[in-house]
């Protein structure tokens, strides 16, 4: 698969995939670690879901109508998309591009699917580092508590949820870290600690030190 056309002499920041079945806390989890760690960004997807209570257009997702997102679809904007609980849900591509051109970490948000299609993306490019985290809870009986307590859905929706949450914690070993988030504070730092190892990545360090590397006699784009 072709690749993305960024500059070699470029920098291509880190790509951070974060899945999670419903009510596990990855939307928590990412909040903290967005106001906790600097230089890095979250990407917002577009959706065919209506807003809940207190979301706003452009902030926790682009909402549109399935109309604009099979438009969008069939252009080519997005770098992944699936279809989750009924909704479909995409990213943008030339968003993405443009800020792992600029040496910008991204944060994608997103479900096991979206992460397989990212990852096919991507196979053939070096220079983006691409690193999956899978957030679980510590019991299904956990994961009902909070998709009961959070009370954004309807009974329906939250049945659903968990009938889909085994096949989807299944996809949890094509990930190379898991998260089991029992405790917030203890699952922030974890997540924290995986998003500061994945900026040593050589070609990430060999971008920022490029002089250094140079004295040494260090090429780009090895590991």
């Amino acid at each position: 698969m072709k690749s993305f056309p960024y500059p070699r002499s470029g920098f291509a920041g880190s790509l951070l995939m974060v899945v999670a079945p419903s009510g596990a806390g990855k939307s928590s989890l990412v909040k903290a670690l967005l106001q906790k760690i600097d230089q890095i960004e979250l990407s917002i997807s577009y959706t065919t879901r209506s807003p809940r209570s207190g979301e706003q257009h452009g902030r926790e997702y682009h909402f549109v109508n399935l109309t604009e997102f099979q438009r969008m679809e069939q252009a080519g904007e997005f770098l992944e998309h699936a279809e989750v609980h009924g909704n479909r849900y995409g990213t943008s591509r030339a968003w993405i591009e443009q800020r792992l051109g600029q040496g910008v970490d991204v944060l994608l948000e997103i479900d096991w699917q979206g992460a397989q299609q990212v990852r096919e993306r991507f196979a053939d490019d070096p220079r983006v580092g691409i690193t999956g985290i899978f957030i679980l809870p510590p019991s299904f009986e956990t994961l009902e508590e909070r998709l009961r307590n959070r009370g954004q859905d309807s009974e329906p929706i939250i049945s659903r949820r968990l009938l889909a949450a085994g096949s989807e914690i299944a996809h949890a070993p094509e990930f190379e870290h898991v998260i089991i988030n029992q405790d917030f504070d203890s699952a922030l730092d974890d997540l924290v600690s995986i998003v500061r190892a994945a900026r040593t990545r050589y070609s990430a360090q060999h971008a920022r030190h490029r002089r250094l590397f140079a004295q040494l006699g260090l090429g780009g784009e090895n590991s």
